[in-house]
């Protein structure tokens, strides 16, 4: 070997999965304990709110807004509330606004994974005051936002990489929601749909383990219990499920128009010649009033979720409630206020499914339909059209309900709705507020092109290599010889044996500061960049970008030091021609059929 290939970065495979992800994977599980007691003391702090607000009295115990006997005051309490979340968006943090979702995603696309420290005692108060005195939101979000902030604080004290604080932040997203409802997978497909855009082992073990430890530590607090106790449902048979993949589309239409609503809304506050700070106290007069005369659209609502999945809400009442909830949950959101989405999606979701059940019925009773399977598929497809997390809505219904029997109904009805939310949709709930700021989110996660295919089919092989010995004269005499060989931009330089030695460019051999009488050799700054042939593309390019190079030796394997080609950055973009002209040839053939 040459003494130049001898300090060459002749790269290792990667391991994909090393020690250090088992050291994530640790921390990965403490910010999750951490995110579930979180979760369960912002639960109390709502719960100590709410009874404070609208039945005076200082109590930790879950009570709903909806029993108090305030009358015409009742409107006043989300006023309040909403002034000093405003108060605190605009001299603590303006990212508390929001359901933090979609602040999470842009800490995580555009920030490196960086939440501020504040973030994690802010977002949770604030939430909670907003809920407790009687904000149309779940405290699922919040939540949510929450174990993301802490798992990124702890990313950055231990000065972790922005791929290790990406994954951190996942795990305490997905805790916050493990938490809540004790949906552990439903959580961890959450996080890959939305949170980490991406699929590898490296960050999807950490956010599961963390997963499974805040549904732990959830059930030693409150139980293993599911979150909505419904009685079981019947087997469904195959008309039933057609029916349901059809409310499942309609939920899905509800959710393009429901997301337009909360963005349309958030837009005519804008306009508003005020300062956002006093934006949510607005939004709160529309919420007080309306639950004024709607009690139940106040606070989390968790219960109205459970008594449309039961089928003990239905009929007026339930159309009532769906019809205030929309109008109390969008104005108040797109006020900008401090709150969740997910509960009032099921809420407006699982109302939809239970009242297209009942008017179907009502008009062809033999229909063989269940009203409580159609709230369960309406609510999940309402959230699964909205969000595009079609998989985490599927689990989550299944998770939260523990009844298998809906998995089919689920997975038809949420497909549907994903499929008429994206063709409708340019973004969804989670994305078109980032994308009004220029941003372009991802979408869709593929193999990534480049690491499905290998240097050996790419590199070129006509080598033409120049011996390290020679002098720059000869060089220079072979480069204006017009040969089709002299007219590479880089060639691979040799020993008298044939061993690598390095590569140089022709800028450097055409440098009128090195004389004739010098040799090639002298001009080998740098060990040798090498690629070998069993590696990815992919690989190859990251290596190229890191060294600032534009160029690679490639080797083979037998630990023969010949240069058996050379990669460059035109063969790497080149490789993606196959990819291309088979997409052009598919769409053509679709097109001629």
């Amino acid at each position: 070997m040459g003494p130049a290939l001898a300090l060459a970065d002749t790269p290792r495979r990667s391991a994909g999965v090393d020690r250090r992800v088992v050291v994530i994977s640790g921390l990965a599980v403490l910010v999750a304990i951490a995110a579930a007691f979180v979760a369960q003391l912002l639960t109390a702090l709502i719960a100590l709110i709410t009874n404070l607000a609208f039945h005076g009295r200082f109590a930790f115990t879950p009570s709903s807004p909806a029993d108090n006997h305030l009358g015409l005051a009742v409107i006043g309490v989300p006023v309040l509330g909403a002034l000093v979340v405003g108060v605190m968006a605009r001299y603590g943090s303006r990212a508390i606004r929001g359901h933090g979702i979609p602040e999470a995603m842009e800490q995580v696309l555009f920030n490196q994974s960086r939440i501020p420290a504040r973030m994690t005692f802010l977002k949770p108060l604030s939430s909670a005051i907003a809920i407790g005195t009687g904000g149309p939101f779940g405290a699922e979000g919040p939540i949510i936002a929450t174990g993301g902030a802490i798992g990124s604080l702890v990313g950055q004290l231990l000065k972790t990489t922005a791929d290790e604080r990406k994954t951190l932040l996942a795990a305490g997203a997905a805790a916050g929601m493990a938490a809540t409802f004790g949906s552990p997978v439903a959580a961890t497909l959450l996080a890959i749909e939305l949170l980490l855009f991406e699929y590898r082992a490296r960050s999807l073990v950490p956010v599961a383990l963390a997963s499974a430890a805040a549904a732990a530590v959830r059930i030693a607090a409150v139980g293993s219990a599911p979150a909505f106790t419904i009685p079981d449902l019947a087997q469904p048979t195959g008309a039933a499920i057609a029916s349901y993949v059809v409310i499942g589309a309609l939920a899905g239409v509800a959710s393009v128009y429901v997301t337009r609503a909360v963005y349309g809304v958030e837009d005519a506050f804008e306009k508003l010649p005020i300062h956002w700070m006093w934006w949510p106290a607005l939004g709160a007069v529309v919420t007080g009033v309306v639950g004024y005369f709607a009690p139940r659209t106040l606070g989390v609502g968790y219960d109205n979720i459970e008594s449309i999945l039961g089928g003990t809400l239905a009929g007026r009442a339930l159309l009532i409630l769906v019809a205030m909830k929309f109008i109390s949950w969008v104005v108040a959101l797109g006020s900008g206020t401090s709150g969740g989405t997910l509960a009032p999606l099921l809420t407006l979701g699982g109302g939809l499914g239970a009242l297209l059940a009942g008017a179907a019925l009502a008009v062809i009773p033999g229909l063989p339909l269940d009203v409580r399977v159609a709230a369960l598929v309406g609510m999940a497809a309402m959230f699964a059209g909205a969000s595009r997390a079609m998989l985490a809505s599927v689990v989550f219904a299944f998770e939260a309900t523990r009844q298998p029997v809906g998995l089919l109904p689920l997975l038809g009805g949420c497909g549907a709705a994903y499929l008429i939310s994206c063709l409708m949709m340019k973004n969804s709930i989670m994305t078109e507020k980032l994308a009004r700021r220029g941003a372009r989110v991802p979408a869709d996660y593929s193999a990534d092109f480049l690491d499905t295919v290998l240097v050996k089919d790419h590199a070129q092989r006509s080598l033409v290599v120049l011996v390290g010995g020679d002098t720059l004269a000869s060089a220079r005499a072979f480069l204006a010889s017009n040969a089709p060989d002299a007219s590479h931009q880089g060639f691979p330089v040799v020993d008298a044996s044939g061993a690598l030695l390095g590569v140089v460019t022709r800028r450097n051999l055409l440098d009128t500061r090195r004389p004739d009488a010098a040799t090639i050799r002298d001009l080998l700054e740098r060990p040798a960049l090498v690629a070998y042939e069993d590696e990815s593309l992919r690989e190859a390019a990251d290596r190229m970008l890191l060294a600032g190079v534009g160029r690679l030796a490639v080797l083979d394997r037998s630990g023969s030091t010949h240069p058996t080609g050379i990669l460059t950055r035109s063969d790497v973009l080149a490789a993606h021609g196959s990819r291309l002209d088979a997409s052009q040839r598919a769409v053509r053939s679709l097109g001629a059929s």
